[in-house]
């Protein structure tokens, strides 16, 4: 079975987009791997402690907002090239400084992948 090293996917991070926003806080990805898919997401790992309810999880496609949950066969999570993907968290905030964030998700004919990446929120001004 291929394997795909953290180093590789954490290039899918987008540097410095971690931010708080009104709802909760986000992060954007961009795919300059190769275009595929995902037909599972598996809960966003905030700090290497906590697990973030993939019904708070969501991204767009399309118009439409969709939580982690509902990324099944039939309705994938998908990385078109060069295409930006915010996720979204609904809840509260992250405090000031910097957090761990791990991100995973489940590939047809590869399984489980993901990475992790670390960067610096700053506090939310409204």
């Amino acid at each position: 079975m291929p394997l795909v090293p953290a180093f590789i996917l954490r290039r899918l991070y987008v540097k410095t987009s971690l931010k708080n926003t009104r709802e909760g806080w986000c992060f954007t990805l961009r795919n300059s791997l190769g275009s595929g898919y995902a037909v599972g997401l598996v809960p966003l790992k905030l700090d290497e402690i906590e697990e973030i309810s993939m019904d708070q999880t969501w991204f767009e496609s399309d118009g439409v907002a969709v939580t982690f949950n509902e990324v099944t066969e039939n309705n994938t999570f998908g990385l078109k090239m060069n295409k930006d993907i915010v996720i979204n968290v609904t809840g509260t905030q992250l405090q000031s400084g910097e957090h761990n964030i791990y991100f995973g998700c489940i590939v047809p004919g590869i399984g489980h992948i993901g990475f992790d990446f670390t960067d610096a929120v700053d506090e939310f001004k409204q």
